[in-house]
């Protein structure tokens, strides 16, 4: 899930371009991972009161997020104001940053946050915060969902040897991997924040199915409405060596690319690389299944199709 804007019932992502300085200790971090639903939760000390309870989202491509009620607590000084925009490059939406002294998460402090003021979905129950992937750019993140718990740590990754080592790019302060389904190379987002596994309207007509494509909900941007259909494919989905057979699967009109979600994500212990744009992908088996997503899917981060007015922040 990225930097979430609620429009419509639809969660759609925010790209915060900020910087952090950052002061944490070498080797090996970790601290435990609550996975609820898929999506992972970790407990943060911010400016040294808490902890409190935050969703690690590889799908936002900016810092963090805080939520209004623990922005007024933690009487966080406001340090300016982004705009936001969605998928259509159309819509607008100015939203408050604040200046988070220092944020402390698996024994590592990060200083000088801008964090977004702004609510989080309802299905977060108590959770009061959001992690951000580029929060980590310094470190090795590994998201072991086996073993439920997050690790920090320095050093580099390489290709080959064990798991599955795979490139990545991130545009947009996402990562972005290759799925391949019957020979089609897809591009896709690691998105831990995200729901199930989500493929874009104009790959349906070049897949085959064994339950053919259903409306199950509608969708609605700042500006556009579109239907949401969930289909099983009849094909396997491969993450790398990782295999997924006749998946369940979501498909949207509104973004370009596929979204690898919070679902398919927790049979894994991932690892990212973000300077050397490498994630290793572990696990015990090479086969899963997924089944039908058990809460509604939220749209994701994605590029917009031509660059936004200068001065906004991308949505979607």
């Amino acid at each position: 899930m990225p930097f979430p804007a609620m429009i419509g019932g639809v969660w759609m992502s925010l790209l915060a371009f900020t910087t952090a300085s950052l002061a944490a200790q070498d080797g090996l971090r970790f601290t435990p991972m609550e996975v609820v639903h898929g999506k992972p939760y970790v407990m943060v000390m911010v400016n040294g009161r808490g902890p409190f309870r935050f969703v690690v989202d590889t799908g936002t491509g900016g810092q963090a997020l805080i939520t209004p009620e623990l922005a007024g607590q933690l009487d966080l000084p406001l340090a300016g104001r982004v705009r936001l925009t969605d998928p259509s490059g159309q819509g607008l939406k100015d939203v408050p940053v604040v200046l988070v002294r220092s944020l402390q998460v698996a024994g590592v402090e990060f200083t000088g946050v801008r964090a977004i003021r702004h609510s989080l979905p309802d299905e977060d129950g108590s959770c009061q915060g959001l992690l951000g992937f580029t929060l980590f750019s310094d470190y090795l993140l590994t998201l072991d969902y086996p073993r439920r718990r997050l690790a920090l740590s320095n050093g580099t990754l390489e290709m080959g040897g064990k798991g599955s080592v795979l490139a990545f790019r991130m545009p947009d302060g996402v990562p972005i991997v290759t799925l391949s389904i019957d020979g089609l190379r897809i591009e896709a987002q690691l998105d831990s924040g995200g729901d199930g596994l989500s493929l874009p309207q104009e790959l349906a007509s070049r897949l085959k199915f064994a339950v053919d494509p259903v409306v199950f909900a509608n969708g609605q941007s700042f500006s556009t409405s579109f239907q949401l259909k969930e289909a099983k494919l009849a094909s396997t989905v491969y993450l790398g060596r990782y295999g997924f057979p006749k998946p369940f699967v979501e498909i949207n009109s509104a973004f370009p690319l596929a979204n690898f979600g919070a679902c398919p994500m927790q049979n894994f212990a991932l690892t990212f690389d973000q300077k050397n744009l490498l994630v290793r992908i572990d696990a015990s088996r090479t086969t899963f299944a997924l089944p039908e997503t058990p809460t509604a899917m939220h749209l994701t981060n994605m590029p917009p199709p031509k660059p936004p007015p200068p001065g906004l922040v991308p949505l979607g």
